[in-house]
């Protein structure tokens, strides 16, 4: 296959990305936001601090933990922005893998085109905030929010199980925002509110997360919008 998909990382063995299965986590570097708080800096800003596995490797990697893995989650950084992804997918599914695939929703051709060929099983949505702060959220001088609502079309079709999900920090939202996008995304089957951690690893610096009990006061405002709604963090 070649590198035409940029890796930069491999988890071997991880018993959170996916839930409810075993899995190993594909990082692809390279991202079309600047999320301040974005705890992956080193596969959006610093790729040069990251070394290019090679694709050939990691699919080989792969086929020796079949039967040993349930599927494979492809991350980032964006992985749909990648112009190999479509490719790298057909590899993995080859392969007798569930696929999980994470993305910020900017790419709906992309993920259209993911859902058509049926290489995905579960995808996760990150939803950065209420339209109207996306812009400031996702470090961007302005936001175009429609591929976004073009994703977001998508998922709610109804062709692949799915989530979305907001990472929240204390310098960017409020629980009216959380309780705004609710009802922006009301009828999907499950929402996550995760608490933002400081990895060590980020873009910007002085961000923060909130409270337990903050937390679940955000949760309590989104319930009646969802079938689920957990947060993560603690």
């Amino acid at each position: 296959m070649g590198n035409t998909i940029r890796i930069h990382g491999l988890q071997k063995l991880s018993m959170v990305d996916y839930p409810g299965k075993i899995a190993a986590t594909v990082f692809t570097g390279g991202c079309n936001l600047r999320c301040p708080f974005c705890h992956n800096a080193l596969l959006v800003t610093r790729l040069s601090e990251s070394p290019q596995l090679d694709t050939e490797d990691v699919l080989q990697f792969l086929r020796r933990r079949r039967g040993l893995l349930d599927g494979v989650v492809l991350s980032g950084g964006e992985p749909l922005l990648q112009e190999g992804v479509i490719e790298f997918l057909q590899a993995i599914r080859e392969l007798g893998f569930l696929i999980k695939v994470d993305t910020n929703g900017c790419y709906p051709a992309v993920l259209a085109d993911i859902l058509d060929r049926g290489l995905a099983d579960y995808i996760a949505m990150d939803i950065k905030n209420t339209p109207e702060k996306y812009a400031q959220t996702t470090g961007t001088s302005s936001f175009d929010l429609k591929p976004v609502e073009n994703s977001l079309m998508l998922l709610r079709e109804g062709r692949v199980d799915y989530e979305f999900r907001t990472t929240v920090i204390r310098e960017f939202h409020r629980l009216e925002d959380i309780a705004t996008i609710g009802h922006w995304l009301q009828g999907a089957p499950r929402y996550f509110l995760q608490n933002f951690e400081d990895s060590g690893n980020l873009i910007g610096t002085g961000f923060h997360g909130f409270l337990l009990e903050e937390m679940e006061e955000m949760a309590a405002a989104v319930r009646p919008y969802f079938e689920q709604v957990k947060i993560r963090g603690f």
